[in-house]
């Protein structure tokens, strides 16, 4: 019974770890490494109005979210003509609601300020990028 508590703790301590590396990147800890606006209240509608703008609905506490702040991180570097950003659901509710964010992650994709397309999970890079060029045409 003890093992399996240690075992336990020891994949949580882990996953803490992996998480804390991942929200570190997505704070920006390293300048010019990424181009993610974050998101509020007073910036939200400016920001989705002109263009294709990828929005990422994340919290602190989804790993999934962790995991996919550096892939976006990277895509907003490579993607010069999308304008990506972010918004922690946890810090804007108000947001959270009005586009009925159920699950995280959660990107949706507009252009010109209309909601284009969502995509609900955690997906890889290449994944992301073949959605995300289809609007960039």
């Amino acid at each position: 019974m003890r093992k399996s508590y240690l075992l336990i703790t020891i994949l949580l301590a882990t996953t803490a770890l992996v998480g804390f590396k991942s929200f570190s990147t997505i704070k920006g800890n390293k300048p010019g490494k990424e181009k993610v606006i974050i998101i509020n209240q007073d910036n939200f509608d400016k920001t989705i109005k002109k263009g294709i703008v990828v929005i990422d609905f994340w919290a602190t506490w989804c790993h999934p979210c962790l995991r996919q702040a550096p892939i976006v991180g990277e895509l907003s570097n490579e993607m010069k003509k999308v304008t990506f950003g972010k918004v922690n659901i946890d810090e804007n509710r108000p947001i959270a609601r009005k586009f009925s964010i159920h699950s995280i992650p959660t990107l949706i994709i507009f252009k010109n300020g209309v909601e284009q397309e969502r995509v609900i999970g955690l997906h890889d890079k290449a994944t992301l990028k073949q959605i995300i060029s289809k609007y960039t045409k």
